[in-house]
């Protein structure tokens, strides 16, 4: 059993510089690299690690291959490197600031970036990863069918602020000619279309008459000027937030 190890150990020897231990029987074994640790000797080759009494070896060799073989070397090696499957290109995570992304979405909507600004606030306080405990996700609080019927991946940051804002264009545009058409479209973001149709305006939910608002006055903190700024929208005349 030694002499087939040792046989192997001769014979399955890489095409790259070796560390030979030469026996005293005459043997030669090429070995990665030989470690002397006591009384005996370590050989490690590409089949695993042998160890010898050091007694058995008369003498350590370190043999440098030929230009040759070294440039077959080469060529092996790059083969090897051939075969490899193609390893994907590291992620490279684009720096998403949601409200960067608030102003961008607003300026190609059509939008004064103060009113989608309050919207995403007043929703999640421009956090990516927040869900409402009625499953509405991410910075403009989508709920999973809204955001399918958006064609947009709620998780995806970009994505969600992008259908938000579209979704609040749509409203804006649906009540452009109703009483109070910002605050019945905010109520219609918050509750839903079928709540502002059924009350004919906000509907009485505590929740969305705070909500709406709470976005109203925080627009007006943004615009912070001393007469009304014109919130208008494509096609439409321009509205402006009660306050």
């Amino acid at each position: 059993m030694k002499r087939f190890v040792l046989f192997l150990a001769v014979a399955t020897w890489p095409l790259a510089a070796a560390e030979i231990a030469v026996l005293h029987s005459g043997a030669r074994i090429r070995a990665q690299r030989i470690e002397k640790l006591d009384d005996r000797y370590v050989l490690t080759t590409t089949d695993g690690r042998i160890e010898l009494k050091a007694d058995l070896i008369a003498e350590l060799e370190h043999e440098e291959l030929p230009p040759s073989l070294q440039a077959a070397s080469a060529d092996k090696s790059a083969d090897r490197s051939a075969d490899k499957p193609d390893q994907p290109a590291p992620l490279v995570l684009k720096e998403m600031d949601p409200k960067k992304l608030v102003t961008e979405a607003a300026l190609r909507y059509g939008l004064p970036p103060a009113i989608v600004h309050a919207l995403a606030m007043t929703e999640s306080a421009y956090q990516t990863n927040a869900v409402s405990r009625a499953g509405a996700i991410g910075v403009m609080q989508l709920m999973p069918g809204t955001a399918q019927s958006l064609n947009a991946d709620p998780r995806d940051v970009e994505q969600n602020i992008d259908a938000g804002t579209r979704l609040l264009r749509e409203l804006l545009l649906k009540y452009e000619n109703d009483p109070n058409p910002v605050r019945r479209a905010l109520a219609a973001y918050n509750a839903g279309s079928g709540a502002v149709a059924r009350y004919n305006g906000v509907p009485p939910y505590r929740e969305t008459q705070a909500y709406v608002e709470k976005v109203i006055e925080r627009y007006w903190k943004q615009v912070n000027a001393p007469t009304p700024v014109s919130l208008s929208v494509p096609g439409s005349a321009g509205q402006t937030p009660a306050r």
